[in-house]
Order: structure tokens, then C-alpha cells, then sequence
């Protein structure tokens, strides 16, 4: 069994109102990733996920590429404790 580790992602650029949380959700869900992505109040987006190594990569690939209206100028990715509540990768508001 692969370990779970945790990471937590701020995502800067036009990534609010182009759809970016749905994007991080589809492509989370896509990968067996759990978290969360949110909207934060100097426009930018966190995305928290839980995964595999390898899934985590890959999503922060996609994290860096965004949805086809959206603009990514910078991502910020640190260590986080993993959070074992998670059962799926959901957008909060």
C-alpha cells in the first residue's frame, strides 16, 4: 500500500471565477486524491490534497497548467498533516 502524504497548494494568478475549483476537483477526483479547494480573500485559491507520491505530482502539474480560462502566475506548495476526515475531494466555499 502506497503511504498517503498531504500537501497544501496556493495557487495565484486569474484562478477565481474561471472555474479553477472544479478543475482541481475533477482532476483530484481523476487521481484518487482527497481535500478540499477554496476560494481565499486575496484572490487566490488553497488547494489541500492527500494522496500518493506519484498522484501528487500529477496534480500539482495540473494545478500549475489551471482550467483553459484561468492564468496561472505562481504556486506556492508546502507539507501538510495528513487528515485522515477526508473521504473525497470536495470545493468549500
Amino acid at each position: 500500500m502506497a503511504m498517503i502524504l498531504a500537501r497544501r497548494y496556493v495557487i495565484h494568478g486569474r484562478v477565481q471565477g474561471v472555474g479553477y475549483r472544479y478543475f482541481a476537483q475533477k482532476q483530484a477526483s481523476c487521481l484518487g486524491v482527497k481535500g478540499y479547494a477554496r476560494n481565499l480573500d486575496d484572490g487566490s485559491v488553497e488547494v489541500y490534497a492527500m494522496g500518493s507520491a506519484d498522484a501528487l505530482l500529477e496534480l500539482a502539474g495540473w494545478l500549475r497548467k489551471g482550467p483553459l480560462w484561468g492564468e496561472v502566475r505562481r504556486m506556492e506548495e508546502q507539507e501538510a498533516v495528513v487528515d485522515s476526515n477526508f473521504q473525497n475531494f470536495r470545493i468549500e466555499r
